[in-house]
């Protein structure tokens, strides 16, 4: 006779056994180990002060796995319950935040539509199995649900867009004057990195095409490029990060000539850009003893790791001889001791007018005893020292007497600066006096000039006026943008010239630049105090109340993130077991404490982008918490090398030293909540944020380095700064995959994206190629900072319209 299989329904013992299949079981041990970490790590988290519901979900998911290893239909049950309560919960919590609801629901979603499936390899009570017709259907409307969560993945969330009439602007002399130049790190001395160009327009932007691509070997790990190339009538000047000095032809990206200093650093290799000087007739004027003209002409500036100056000239990169000593100007020179690494010029020089005007990046938090942070100003054609600014000896205005040295271990200036020729001032963002995290030995002058901008006479040096953005700052806060200068609307129909200075706290400060009193109204507030051994704390803190904040909105206990709900519990225990007592929540010496914005940003050294033509303001941020702590000195002083910025400072000379770390998830996944960086527009007019839009996917990274390969959007943290043109157009590349994108300035909209052939972390420039009359976009691209395996090469690449 033959055996007979009975259908859905029967009750025969023989096609029913009581031990559930391979399939049944694994898929309960899975929801068995899940429901053990939440229910574990959830009480952890309430024991914290936290959520209830990660212990609730995990004695759920337990039951849930108990009664499904069973092989009982009621397991299946249990958890569409749960996941039902879970999108109670989840909506309660964030209501309708996409990104916010990811980790909370979409990883249950795919374990509901796992369930519905498998139920059919269940038992009811009474033995029957459940029929595939009242399970399956389900399970095809949440794959949908899922699909669809998948898609929207893909899509800008979060997106503000706010309804403000833009009145017309003016363009500024400065930038008029330039010309079709691109001839200083913010394309004018303003920093304000607009071009007054409108072949490329928000209609045929979508066609354009990569022109020419200029190719060299790559970088190392420490050699990251960020090189905003210039530009000078047909001539592109492009420096990498060991200061090699290349000359392209703008048209075709051939190489014209190259410059190797040969030039080195234990460290932190950086050459965000050259100088370029054209002598003016006032400065070809020979002074007493010295020849009528200067044989050198146009040159390019360029100063290394090592800490030299060098002029090579412009037209075949030969080294100037008559610049300094026999081309070099030693930058060491009245710095006392300077170990290998620790002081480079990473912005590179500004030239105003006749003068070359430099600061230096100071190795972070290694010993209190570091070179100087005075900013010198050269003659640009001689190389000779006109002028210095020691913060901590004013009675020094060139050289330091012979034996002597500037004063050390100063607030430095490494951002880029900015300069107006009307008015004889350079603008000089500065950082910390070393260490950042402890100043209980921080001077006068030190706590005077830190963490601010300072207008210097371009003649003398000398201070015209101060403003500081961090008081006494234990965060790292140095001003790393460029100031930005604007002639203002007043809103009575004139201007304010003004300075536009952005920080890594998202606060936007509007300053007058002749006198550096706020425009727009700036606020002391109270600020949280520490007790660290031997710390002083500053009891307010300086808030630009008149201006939008950037990417300033507190973390909490909610907003952290993972890609998962078990990731996004680790995040949660994490945050709970942090101090955190809102904006300027101190270092100290117990459990670790959160800062938010980070050392990173808020706004970095990409700077401020402003559309003169529209009034507009444009800004890429970078939103990272970090976690720090002081650790006492015996602990430290165990710990062997120096890394700058690596996770364990020194701090040599104080009673510390300090870890500072990303706060991440063990993925290296942000746990705060996504956008991770985005661009935003501010009416400077209206003063009111106009539109904020994300910016970058994951297409070229991921969790532990790994590319994902699928342009999920969540906004990535961006470097590096953006172009405005006057035809309505800003281009970035400074996101996480490999693309340069074209936004409309008035909307945020994405009107086109070009591949690169690896990431970019630098500053487009455009200009109108003479030979071929099209205007070019041109971007460095090297590597972005997650991918250092796609460093191998380094690239120019240049796009333009066709058919021209």
């Amino acid at each position: 006779m033959n055996k007979q299989y009975p259908r859905h329904g029967s009750t025969d013992p023989q096609a029913d056994p009581s031990r559930p299949g391979l399939r049944l079981r694994v898929y309960a041990l899975g929801l068995a180990v899940l429901g053990v970490f939440l229910f574990g790590g959830g009480a952890y988290l309430a024991w914290l002060g936290g959520s209830w519901y990660y212990v609730v979900a995990g004695a759920a998911l337990l039951a849930a796995a108990r009664l499904s290893n069973q092989g009982r239909i009621a397991g299946v049950w249990v958890y569409l319950l749960t996941f039902a309560g879970t999108l109670a919960w989840a909506w309660a919590e964030v209501g309708p935040d996409f990104w916010a609801l990811v980790p909370r629901t979409v990883a249950p979603l795919a374990l509901a539509i796992v369930a519905l499936l498998l139920a059919p390899r269940h038992r009811h009570a009474d033995g029957r199995r459940p029929r595939r017709g009242r399970y399956w259907p389900a399970a095809f409307v949440l794959t949908a649900v899922f699909a669809a969560a998948l898609v929207l993945m893909t899509r800008p969330h979060g997106v503000i867009r706010h309804e403000v009439a833009l009145r017309p602007g003016k363009t500024s002399p400065a930038t008029l004057a330039a010309g079709n130049d691109w001839s200083s790190y913010g394309r004018t001395g303003e920093g304000t990195r607009f071009a007054p160009l409108d072949q490329i327009t928000p209609q045929n932007v979508k066609d354009l095409q990569v022109a020419w691509t200029y190719e060299r070997p790559g970088n190392g790990d420490q050699e990251e490029e960020q090189n905003t190339p210039l530009f000078v009538e047909d001539t592109l000047y492009h420096c990498s990060p060991r200061h090699v000095v290349t000359a392209l032809d703008a048209s075709t990206g051939k190489e014209k000539w190259r410059f190797d200093p040969r030039s080195d650093s234990p460290f932190w290799k950086r050459c965000r850009s050259v100088g370029y000087y054209r002598p003016t007739a006032a400065g070809s004027a020979a002074p007493p003893g010295q020849p009528p003209k200067d044989a050198c002409g146009a040159r390019i500036i360029v100063t290394t790791s090592d800490a030299r100056m060098i002029a090579v000239r412009a037209s075949d990169g030969a080294v100037c001889e008559s610049f300094g000593d026999k081309g070099t100007a030693d930058l060491k020179r009245g710095m006392g001791t300077v170990a290998p690494g620790f002081y480079m010029p990473t912005t590179g020089p500004v030239v105003a007018g006749d003068h070359i005007v430099l600061g230096g990046w100071i190795a972070d938090n290694v010993s209190v005893d570091e070179p100087t942070g005075a900013v010198r100003s050269f003659d640009a054609r001689t190389g000779e020292l006109e002028w210095a600014w020691d913060l901590g000896n004013p009675d020094i205005t060139r050289l330091p007497p012979p034996g002597q040295s500037y004063t050390r271990g100063t607030p430095n200036a490494w951002a880029p600066m900015a300069f107006d020729l009307a008015l004889g001032s350079v603008f000089v963002a500065t950082g910390n006096a070393t260490p950042d995290y402890w100043g209980g030995k921080r001077r006068p002058f030190d706590d005077q000039y830190s963490s601010s901008v300072v207008a210097l006479d371009l003649q003398t040096g000398r201070p015209r006026w101060s403003f500081q953005t961090t008081h006494h700052d234990l965060w790292d806060y140095d001003v790393a943008s460029q100031p930005a200068l604007f002639d203002m609307p007043d809103g009575k129909g004139g201007t304010v010239p003004a300075l536009v200075q952005l920080t890594k706290r998202g606060q936007i400060f509007v300053l007058d630049r002749r006198t550096g009193q706020p425009v727009t109204a700036v606020r002391e507030l109270p600020a949280p105090a520490g007790s660290a051994s031997g710390e002083r704390y500053s009891p307010t803190q300086p808030y630009s109340v008149g201006m939008p904040a950037i990417g300033t909105q507190q973390p909490s206990e909610r907003r952290t993130w993972g890609m998962t709900p078990v990731y996004q519990l680790r995040c949660r225990i994490s945050f709970k077991r942090h101090r955190y007592q809102g904006d300027f929540t101190p270092p100290g010496d117990g459990k670790l404490a959160l800062q938010f914005p980070s050392n990173y940003g808020g706004m970095n050294w990409g700077s401020a982008t402003i559309d003169h033509s529209r009034n507009l303001l444009l800004v890429n941020d970078l939103r990272m918490a970090v976690s720090t702590r002081l650790l006492p000195r015996a602990v430290v002083d165990a710990m062997g090398g120096i890394d700058p910025h690596g996770i364990y400072s020194k701090m040599t000379g104080t009673p510390f030293g300090v870890y500072v770390n990303n706060f991440v998830s063990p993925l290296g996944v942000p746990c705060i909540q996504p956008p991770f960086g985005t661009l935003s527009a501010i009416d400077l007019a209206a003063r009111k944020l106009v539109w904020q839009v994300p910016v970058g996917t994951v297409q070229d990274t991921g969790p532990l380095g790994l590319k994902l390969g699928v342009p999920f959007m969540p906004g990535m943290p961006t470097l590096g700064g953006s172009v405005a043109t006057a035809s309505g157009l800003v281009f970035f590349s400074g996101t996480q995959d490999y693309d340069l994108r074209a936004f409309s300035t008035e909307t945020g909209e994405e009107l086109w994206k070009g591949a690169l052939p690896t990431g970019s972390q630098a500053t487009p420039i455009t200009f109108i190629d003479k030979k071929t009359g099209r205007q070019m976009v041109v971007v460095t691209a090297a590597g972005a900072p997650h991918n250092p395996h796609d460093r191998q090469k380094a690239y120019v690449v240049a796009f333009a319209l066709p058919g021209r």
